[in-house]
């Protein structure tokens, strides 16, 4: 059955203008030994979007957001960041760039205090501006701040996923990549994470890539979206012209996947 929801608002346009890329992936194919796991993908993410990537599980769609941090390395292809090409950067110094992650099954450090965590991501900007930022996560995710001296494993999966996000958000980046935010989160958080990650966008003009299986909250936030199928780009336009597309909806959307 269709999803008959109704629809939140559309996301604010974001800037445009004809100018570069923020983020531009150019051809890109990536292999795990003998196997092609990404067939030439194209991506661009501008300034003050929100950009979604969707497709099933095993389309390839991590795998794209690994290369872009350089691990596994293209082996084909370019990827510029900010006018910079980053292909065969090393993983670290892409952090310092003001790219920030948030990978795909959360991976904090269970061992570490909710404090600890954000600590290690206000690492990568050198503590500069900790305790400003640190209200900001609290203020966005006030479990954070309940939970501040809680060893992260101890913490509920949705509340894992905040850290994790809250974490990526303490390196100040310019951009934020997220890997499946929403993955095995009840439907209460899954809202909360999106609310969060729409006013971060809002209201910082923070841009977003997001990778996600969850195709109907995904495109209802994003400005634009691209549809990954066995490590090709399929399909792509605006996020509302994606979510009402019958092909997309009928192998995202049906049966009440979402």
């Amino acid at each position: 059955m269709s999803d008959t929801r109704t629809a939140a608002p559309a996301p604010t346009a974001a800037p445009a203008g004809g100018a570069e890329p923020m983020l531009a992936v150019r051809g890109v194919k990536t292999f795990y030994g003998n196997i092609m796991a990404l067939k030439g993908v194209d991506v661009d993410v501008h300034r003050g979007e929100i950009v979604t990537l969707i497709g099933s599980n095993g389309a390839g769609k991590s795998t794209l957001m690994m290369t872009i941090f350089g691990q596994p390395r293209a082996r084909e292809g370019q990827i510029v960041y900010d006018g910079r090409d980053i292909t065969k950067m090393p993983t670290h110094e892409i952090a310092h760039l003001k790219i920030a992650q948030s990978p795909e099954g959360r991976r904090i450090f269970p061992r570490m205090t909710v404090f600890e965590n954000l600590q290690m991501g206000a690492s990568v900007d050198g503590f500069g501006h900790f305790d400003e930022d640190l209200l900001k996560v609290f203020d966005l995710f006030p479990r954070l701040k309940e939970r501040i001296n809680q060893r992260g494993g101890t913490l509920s999966g949705g509340e894992q996923q905040m850290l994790a996000i809250g974490r990526a958000l303490m390196s100040r980046p310019r951009l934020l990549m997220l890997d499946e935010p929403s993955l095995g989160l009840a439907p209460l958080i899954v809202k909360q994470i999106f609310d969060a990650i729409r006013e971060l966008n809002r209201a910082e003009g923070l841009t977003v890539f997001l990778v996600e299986q969850n195709a109907f909250h995904a495109l209802k936030l994003a400005h634009r979206g691209y549809v990954l199928v066995n490590g090709l780009v399929t399909m792509t336009g605006a996020g509302r012209e994606l979510l009402e597309r019958p092909e997309v909806r009928a192998a995202y959307l049906e049966g009440g996947k979402h």
